[in-house]
């Protein structure tokens, strides 16, 4: 999962970056790389599907302490 987690990571840093560029200039480097077509919306379909895998381990820190919740470890009751 260690793996996972910093790939995600990475896509949501350069999804943030990209919306940095888009507010202070109006440039989207994923669509200006990609061709703004099917192939850079897909990309924006997986950096949106990195950021609900981060959000899982928000949510589950509130049920399993912080450290498990970062290794996506379930704990079942």
């Amino acid at each position: 999962m260690r793996t996972m987690n910093l790939v995600t990571l990475v896509l949501i840093i350069l999804g943030g970056l990209n919306w940095l560029f888009m507010g202070v200039s109006d440039y989207n480097v994923i669509g200006t790389i990609l061709g703004g077509g099917a192939l850079a919306r897909l990309a924006y379909v997986i950096i949106g599907l990195a950021a609900i895998w981060q959000l899982m381990p928000g949510f589950q820190s509130f049920t399993v302490g912080e450290v498990d919740a970062e290794k996506h470890i379930h704990h079942h009751t």
